[in-house]
């Protein structure tokens, strides 16, 4: 062999003789089964190949691969396994010089084909899927750096290496998942083992253009193989996937899976929700840049796909035919899956863009009374709490450095109106979504636990940001506080989220005039549980005296001179002895013990306005006393009046009731049938058509006219004004008739006078 060697490097052009030779004469013991020689042959070609330069090796090449390729088409499977060691180390082999003719197409397909080897010995069936796993490496390094090779990221060769790969990383999932990631030691040369790095080489050289080729066929082999439900293949395959690509790539990853969920919309429930989990895990992998320049795409497949399984849901098919069934349980656990994962994408976004995904889902939640998507009643609410549960995943990690980034006016208006609606689940979330936002400073977990009337045992720091942002939306939230905390249907979950709301306001905006106003709707609010006009339960009544004597208790402790914490602990001890259900720890509880009967509270139970005003004279919050002069009343307005428990049907009713009065030829008694209310509703879709047609004229008017004809339509304009003017003043200024019948001379009208120019000043 050193011989051999020694004159096939002095005579580098007698080469492709020598491997000729060598080829022939394998071939030839090859057919005699004389595998002994076979195995020196190849040994000898091997050490041509690694002694040989780079300049003279594609002399050796040709002969080589052909003999590799009779060694693979054999029936032998320790030649396969030879073959493979023998192309391994030729593909670790560094060339400088070009080949134009070289394909891999066979070896590609035949080591494909090694990897799903199925002999009946367990120990020769994973040598020759590894061999056959080796060989792909193999390919992978000698064709993926050099551009005049085969191109092996074409989707040909992918959909044979991806899934001959896949099928061992599948069976290792199966068999060793928990054993693999305890003691790899012990799987060191398994099937599993090299797959996985062999797929991690594969991804980290895949260029911009490869990643789909790369992805495709992975997402066709969880479809065919049913592998995308539960928590499993599908996951693994993808973190493999993510933590492999270069990162500035990752969103292509997120693109391929938001298409395929996209693609799978008519599939089972269970199918779409292992597509979700699987885009949730790979946003928390890459969080700098999974996402991509398509942000709002992203959301809107997401939220898609939620109204999507709600219409399921409400349907029973997952179908337009209505031929497949599906089940409210599995499209609730889609439902999740989903939430989770914008909550999951929308923590990889920095602070403006969680901003605008937020305005982004409100756009998309319906308007109180209005979604005729299904023409059912139910679709619009349950369509409502998916997107406010959606925008609470959102807000729960949300950290903004300022009042007017967190609430912007476009946010805040919209979000306030379904407080006033009478789903108390969507109230609920409502009033999450106000106080994980307003709560920039983490005072929330730390509030849950003073929902009590004892002292407070640890010092809240209190800020003094954004009060002038916070006052131009403080009486709107006000009163919204004030007629959610008087829905009938509110529980103790309701009143829990109103204090942690009311406390976290009085810590994050911790000023003298924001503590006096709460004071002031805190009074207003235990006036109202006091009046016989609110129709409330006692439940009611109760629970919001228990929420006035948390939260004054909170107060007083933060911050106001001590005599005003004197005045509410006296109330709270006097509660504890008479009214202990006027207390949170007694309302609040799993069975509250109410009295039977109608609620009476006694004077000495109450907190007393007098009382307050004179604990806080003398202090810092003695110039804002004044106020409690002005008791607290919510100013109502249409939106109230006219809200999501107005029906258009009762709106026009109401109206006609209000103008019946007015109208002395009107009988007394009228019929309001149907079809008077339909009528109604016509005529006032006509009148509103009508006037959006006008004013659509005027303004197209404006846009595509010559300004000559805009400029003499308002001067005629003018001069009719001027002249209904000359006439008003003709009247004004015309002296009263004479007692002698003759008319008085006419004077000038002043505004016609001439005046020196000296005396105009």
């Amino acid at each position: 062999m050193e011989k051999l060697t020694f004159f096939a490097l002095s005579a580098p052009e007698k080469l492709d003789r020598i491997a000729a030779y060598l080829s022939e004469r394998l071939t030839r013991e090859l057919n005699r089964h004389r595998y002994g020689y076979v195995c020196i042959a190849m040994e000898a070609m091997e050490q041509l190949l690694l002694a040989c330069h780079c300049q003279s090796i594609n002399l050796l090449v040709e002969s080589f691969l052909s003999t590799l390729r009779l060694l693979l088409e054999a029936d032998k499977p320790h030649l396969h396994i030879l073959a493979t060691n023998s192309f391994v180390k030729f593909a670790n082999i560094e060339e400088d010089t070009p080949s134009y003719h070289r394909s891999y197409d066979f070896f590609v397909s035949r080591f494909s084909e090694m990897c799903h080897s199925d002999h009946e010995d367990l120990d020769t069936r994973n040598k020759i899927r590894v061999s056959g796993i080796r060989g792909l490496q193999g390919v992978v390094r000698k064709t993926v750096d050099d551009e005049l090779q085969v191109n092996i990221w074409e989707p040909r060769h992918m959909e044979q290496i991806v899934p001959a790969l896949l099928v061992n990383l599948q069976q290792h999932s199966q068999n060793d998942s928990g054993l693999f990631s305890a003691f790899p030691s012990l799987f060191s040369g398994s099937p599993a083992e090299q797959t996985e790095v062999c797929f991690r080489e594969l991804l980290c050289r895949a260029a911009y253009g490869h990643i789909n080729n790369a992805i495709k066929p992975v997402l066709m082999h969880l479809d065919s193989h049913s592998l995308w439900q539960g928590r499993g293949f599908a996951v693994q395959c993808f973190q493999i996937i993510m933590y492999s690509i270069q990162s500035q790539h990752s969103h292509l990853v997120i693109q391929q899976l938001l298409g395929h969920l996209d693609a799978n919309s008519r599939s089972p429930a269970s199918v779409r929700a292992g597509i979700v989990e699987v885009l949730s895990e790979a946003a928390v992998i890459e969080a700098t840049g999974s996402v991509g320049p398509t942000v709002l795409e992203v959301f809107n497949t997401l939220l898609r796909q939620l109204r999507q399984s709600v219409d399921y849901q409400l349907t029973g098919y997952y179908d337009n035919a209505g031929k497949h069934k599906t089940s409210s349980i599995e499209e609730k656990k889609l439902q999740d899956a989903v939430i989770k994962t914008i909550g999951s994408f929308a923590n990889t976004l920095p602070i403006y863009q969680r901003s605008e995904v937020m305005l982004f889902i409100m756009g998309k939640i319906p308007v109180p009374g209005i979604y005729p998507a299904l023409g059912s009643p139910n679709s619009g609410r349950m369509i409502q709490v998916m997107l406010l549960k959606s925008l609470l995943q959102v807000s729960e990690h949300y950290e903004s450095s300022n009042l007017l980034t967190a609430l912007p006016s476009s946010f805040l208006e919209p979000l306030l109106s379904f407080t006033l609606m009478e789903d108390p689940e969507i109230r609920l979330l409502v009033l999450s979504i106000l106080t994980l936002l307003i709560d920039r400073h983490l005072h929330q977990d730390l509030i849950r636990w003073l929902l009590k009337v004892g002292d407070v045992q640890q010092d809240i720091c209190t800020f003094q940001h954004d009060v002038f942002v916070f006052m131009q939306h403080a009486q709107r939230l006000y009163r919204h506080v004030y007629l959610a905390s008087r829905e009938e249907n509110s529980g103790r979950s309701h009143y829990q989220a109103l204090f942690t709301l009311l406390a976290v306001l009085s810590v994050e905006l911790a000023n003298e005039e924001v503590v006096v106003d709460l004071i002031r709707l805190i009074l207003a609010l235990q006036e109202m549980t006091l009046s016989n006009q609110e129709c409330l339960s006692v439940f009611n009544r109760c629970g919001i005296h228990a929420l006035c004597a948390a939260f004054l208790n909170l107060l007083s402790q933060l911050g106001p001179p001590p005599t005003l914490h004197q005045h509410i602990t006296q109330v709270i001890e006097s509660r504890e002895k008479d009214a202990p259900h006027l207390l949170p720890e007694v309302v609040f509880c799993d069975k509250p013990r109410l009295p039977e009967g109608e609620l009476k509270v006694d004077e000495a139970l109450l907190f007393i306005q007098s009382k307050i005003c004179e604990a806080l004279a003398g202090s810092s919050y003695s110039t804002h006393c004044e106020r409690f002069n002005t008791p607290y009343t919510p100013q109502l307005t249409e939106e109230d009046r006219l809200s999501k428990r107005k029906s258009i049907g009762d709106a026009v009713s109401l109206q006609v009731d209000m103008e019946l009065p007015f109208c002395p030829d009107t009988p007394q008694t009228e019929q309001i049938t149907f079809e008077t209310l339909k009528n109604a509703i016509e005529d006032r879709g006509v009148v509103e058509e009508e006037e959006r047609r006008k004013r659509m004229e005027v303004v197209e008017r404006f846009q595509t006219a010559p300004f000559e004809e805009i400029a003499a339509h308002c001067g005629a304009r003018t001069s009719l004004l001027q002249s209904k003017l000359n006439q008003v003043f003709e009247l004004i200024i015309r002296p009263p008739p004479s007692p002698s019948g003759h008319s008085a001379p006419r004077s000038t009208p002043v505004y016609e006078m001439k005046f020196p120019d000296l005396c105009v000043y």
